[in-house]
């Protein structure tokens, strides 16, 4: 039942073969013998969970069931679930109880999912291994010594440990991508204004993106379906028609053009991750698509416009974070100044305050023009070499990571290797582009490795398309961590 798909579980309750109740059931009881190990969670409230398992099978009985009735689903900790504790991760908002659903809560609440519960995260998205949050590191399923990448990494330690058929995540510099790829699932960013970010807590504004993570490109295009839509309360969620992401899926890779960045394949990437991409890629040529070389000359200037950017906008957005209106607040302080210090000092962690100090510091005085403008014009020239890129290709793909999953600790007191990590995955979101990592094979101590699929803007559904055809004929994406099957 853990290893099922979301279409097979659909099925089955359609049927009535499975009720969701025993469903959830089902999945409460993984969470409880293994979660220990892996600390995917933050939250879980049963009596919530089945509430709403029940009145999805009162929808079932009444003949009112989409896709995803009864289907229970984890949700990252940043989107705001009302009723539950809503974290970031952060001893801030450790006790901080939402009053209302995020837009994405809203979507999966009207198409009858269940919450399964509230996966853990690096602190209020601000890391690549999931070792910043306040509640401690998750460990990876494949190698409990090894991190699952962030930081959505407690959805993708959900997920890939069967502990949750699907989970919510988001991607502001790869955060769904690289644990996808880090722990051997399938994670979906989808062009930026897709998905409504109202409810999603913000780390950076312009490049934050709520987005899926499940085992396949087909259960991808089921929860894409439920996510995207237009939300007036977003100004940057855009009034667009949804393609039909499950129908894509039929039209395979035949007569695909691949493009093929000079700037992927160098020494940046590992021997043990290069062999299974081209691998991956050699199976998708056998299915019909063929590859062009391009050039991302820019790609070298990603990671640090994106540590310039990210942290300017982290720095205003977590300003409201100040003791007065809702979060923690410093139990003893002089005055008000001192209580906005105390508060802060206590209520983020190590990585959170480096990137405020960072922020603060592009974007004052002086400083502003010499760093914060001249990230934006790299911006728009990263921005640039994806418009000429497609104008020769159809898809972009190469690694998502430049190395598998490492051991917990191993980058923790080196933050610029950790930011140099991203090297695949910034680019996409400085510029705005869909992009998904599924996993095409492992590497050293057999670690996953995860193929990144990048689409010109709204062309997710081809995206999905090209997934879905190299995963009927690989069968890497239904691989089981020892010990979780």
């Amino acid at each position: 039942m853990h290893r099922a798909s979301l279409g097979e579980l659909a099925r089955e309750l359609s049927a009535k073969r499975l009720s969701a109740v025993e469903l959830t059931r089902a999945f409460l009881a993984r969470i409880e013998r293994h979660d220990p190990r892996l600390n995917a969670f933050i939250t879980i409230d049963a009596e919530k969970s089945l509430a709403q398992a029940r009145a999805a099978d009162a929808r079932i009985a009444a003949g009112d069931a989409g896709p995803l009735t009864g289907i229970p689903i984890a949700h990252k900790d940043l989107f705001c679930t009302r009723g539950w504790r809503t974290t970031c991760g952060s001893r801030m908002l450790a006790d901080w109880i939402a009053p209302y659903d995020a837009h994405v809560v809203e979507r999966f609440a009207a198409a009858g999912a269940v919450i399964l519960g509230k996966t853990n995260m690096d602190e209020f998205a601000m890391g690549s291994s999931n070792e910043t949050s306040h509640f401690g590191p998750v460990r990876n399923p494949w190698a409990l010594d090894a991190v699952p990448g962030g930081s959505s990494g407690g959805s993708a330690a959900a997920v890939a440990a069967g502990l949750a058929p699907a989970a919510t995540g988001t991607d502001t510099g790869g955060s769904i991508r690289q644990p996808a790829s880090f722990t051997g699932i399938s994670g979906l960013r989808p062009t930026y204004g897709r998905v409504s970010r109202y409810g999603m807590v913000a780390f950076a504004s312009s490049l934050d993106q709520g987005g899926p993570m499940a085992r396949s490109a087909a259960d991808l295009a089921v929860l894409l379906d439920a996510m995207a839509g237009f939300d007036p309360r977003d100004s940057t969620c855009m009034e667009r028609a949804k393609d039909d992401y499950v129908a894509a899926l039929g039209r395979g890779a035949k007569g695909l053009r691949l493009g093929l960045p000079r700037e992927y394949f160098t020494a940046d990437l590992a021997s043990d991750v290069a062999a299974p991409i081209l691998a991956a890629i050699e199976a998708l040529k056998k299915l019909g698509a063929t590859t062009v070389e391009v050039s991302l000359p820019n790609q070298h200037l990603s990671v640090p416009a994106y540590y310039v950017i990210a942290p300017a906008e982290a720095s205003s957005n977590l300003a409201r974070y100040d003791g007065v209106r809702y979060g923690h607040r410093a139990s003893e302080y002089a005055d008000l100044d001192d209580m906005y210090a105390k508060t802060r000092a206590q209520g983020f962690g190590a990585e959170a305050k480096r990137r405020i100090m960072i922020g603060t510091y592009v974007l004052s005085h002086g400083y502003y023009d010499a760093y914060y403008r001249q990230a934006q014009r790299v911006r728009r020239h990263i921005a640039r070499d994806f418009a000429e890129a497609f104008a020769k290709c159809d898809l972009i793909v190469g690694p998502a990571a430049p190395s598998v999953a490492y051991d917990l600790g191993a980058k923790k007191d080196d933050p610029v290797q950790m930011y140099l990590d991203d090297l695949y995955t910034i680019p996409i979101n400085l510029a705005g582009l869909p992009g998904m990592s599924i996993p095409c094979g492992f590497g050293a101590k057999g670690r996953p490795v995860g193929l990144q699929i990048v689409g010109n803007y709204w062309d997710e559904a081809r995206m999905l398309a090209a997934a879905h055809a190299y995963q009927q004929a690989t069968d890497w994406h239904t691989r089981v961590p020892p010990g979780f099957d």
